[in-house]
């Protein structure tokens, strides 16, 4: 039997990166060395909460059939995989992004850290919708890689105005 989530399991997932995301950005904001850059950093963090709010609300509006469990799981052990895939998205065998910060970094290192990770969630989010049957919210997960996208153009704006 093939194995398939839902949307509510995967804006679970999308949730808990979320969490993470801001908790990068507000760490590389502790550690910045000039205003701007921590102002810019902590106004990351807030972009990164405002999709987390995002993804809670078109989470709390599923229908029922995009809630429905897909599989048998009297143990709830699909939900603690998930939240292990979405602690751990793209960063196997090595620290997370939150974890490389040092504190010496600029910020152009920050963002590039920054856009690698957010291009690890698109990649993410688009193998797991393959398991996301049409009927289970395959459009719903297709949202949320939308917003991811625009998470990585916001961060190659700010890269680009860098260089200016």
């Amino acid at each position: 039997m093939p194995i398939t989530f839902n949307a509510d399991e995967i804006f679970e997932i999308a949730e808990q990166i979320e969490r993470n995301g801001v908790k990068f950005y507000r760490k590389a904001a502790d550690g910045a060395s000039d205003k701007k850059t921590k102002q810019m950093l902590l106004e990351m963090a807030d972009m990164e909460a405002a999709h987390l709010t995002t993804f809670e609300h078109m989470r709390r509006h599923l229908s029922r059939r995009e809630k429905t469990g897909t599989v048998f799981d009297p143990d709830n052990q699909a939900s603690l995989y998930l939240q292990t895939m979405a602690k751990a998205h793209g960063s196997e065998g090595r620290k997370s992004p939150t974890e490389q910060l040092t504190g010496d970094e600029s910020i152009e290192e920050i963002l590039k850290i920054a856009l690698n990770a957010e291009k690890d969630s698109v990649i993410y989010y688009f193998g797991l919708r393959s398991f996301v049957p049409p009927k289970a919210g395959r459009k719903r997960v297709e949202a949320v890689i939308a917003e991811e996208i625009e998470h990585i153009n916001t961060l190659h704006k700010m890269l680009a105005s860098l260089k200016v």
